[in-house]
């Protein structure tokens, strides 16, 4: 259980309807709501001193917030959480917002991407704020990809397909990485691609791996039966050869160049193991989250929330999500079942083209 959530639970009856006019009042005005105000809207008649004494309370629990002194109050990000975990209403979709959104989905188009941009459109005019629209994993083949660098933990894959479909893919990259090594993984994947699909591209990136192993093991195999070299974590991603003794070595008559080439093999043979991983990442994509502010590092800065719902194909597997970006305050009331309508006819508009 969440703090608060636990929170709530442990709220008498009056705290509960304080909080939760506080925060319905804020979000349908943007402003701060007092006390006075609320002695107008409690069902229990209590005076404006002891309403202030429960809001000093909240404010101290940390779930309201006064930004001037002698002000309203209103709610903080864990309050709007607690709000919207549960104590929040979620009304009928109402008719009028069905009517549009049935209307503009309603075209017998076979184009998936036309489709979602219909959906972008519809969710933006219905509820006046920005749309997301997370499109399903494409499996075509791909005529260019690039990878670039967000944060030290974020990266951003971009897939060109050959029918002209792009698709963007957040992810988080290998330890080690930077935007210099990633732009070589693209440059070697790119002369790959050769009109193979992202499944196709692993494949032969696991073989091309193979390869290499097995190129190393001939080389290496006169140098381990001779005890001058030895396998450390065989069969792993760090594995290395470990030769011992590079003095006594000369005297072996065993060729520099051989030293050589199992090196330049190494490196290769972790390139590619890096590439691999990239392709792997590329393709488990990103789940889906429900974010508040700054519990989304990508809206801390604007105070934005996000209600997203995901649509699922015919087998119930999840292969999307759409939803709206808005400020903090948004009427989630009304919102949260516009994106809920909004997947399911997503979802179910994507499965009959299927």
């Amino acid at each position: 259980m969440t703090q608060a959530k636990e929170l709530l639970t442990q709220m008498n009856d009056r705290s509960r309807e304080v909080f939760r006019r506080v925060v319905e009042g804020y979000l349908e005005s943007g402003e701060p709501v007092g006390s006075r105000t609320l002695t107008r809207t409690l069902s229990e008649k209590v005076s404006a001193a002891t309403i202030r004494n429960v809001m000093q309370d909240l404010e101290f629990l940390g779930l309201l917030d006064s930004p001037h002194v002698s002000a309203g109050r209103i709610p903080t990000q864990m309050g709007l959480r607690m709000f919207v975990d549960g104590l929040l209403e979620v009304r009928d979709l109402d008719h009028d917002d069905r009517r549009k959104l049935d209307e503009t989905m309603g075209s017998n188009s076979d184009n998936v991407g036309g489709l979602l941009d219909r959906v972008g459109s519809a969710l933006s005019g219905v509820t006046q704020g920005a749309s997301l629209v997370l499109t399903p994993k494409h499996e075509a083949p791909l005529k260019h990809m690039e990878f670039v660098s967000l944060a030290a933990d974020r990266a951003l894959v971009v897939l060109v397909f050959a029918d002209g479909h792009v698709e963007n893919r957040v992810f988080t990259p290998p330890p080690g990485q930077t935007p210099s090594s990633m732009r070589e993984a693209a440059n070697f994947v790119n002369a790959l691609l050769e009109g193979r699909t992202l499944s196709e591209l692993r494949t032969v990136m696991r073989t091309e791996i193979q390869r290499r192993r097995q190129e190393i093991d001939v080389l290496a195999a006169e140098l381990i039966d001779s005890g001058i070299a030895v396998w450390e974590g065989e069969g792993n991603t760090s594995e290395r050869l470990i030769v011992r003794g590079r003095a006594n070595l000369l005297g072996e008559d065993v060729p520099e160049e051989d030293l050589d080439r199992i090196r330049t093999l190494f490196d290769d043979l972790e390139r590619k193991r890096d590439i691999a991983d990239f392709l792997e990442l590329t393709d488990e994509g990103e789940g889906v989250r429900i974010f508040i502010g700054s519990e989304n590092k990508l809206f801390s800065l604007s105070g934005s929330s996000l209600v997203v719902s995901p649509y699922m194909n015919a087998d119930r597997k999840i292969i999307g999500a759409v939803g709206v970006i808005g400020p903090t305050r948004l009427n989630y009331g009304r919102i949260v079942p516009i994106v809920d309508y909004t997947a399911q006819l997503v979802g179910k508009l994507i499965t009959d083209r299927s």
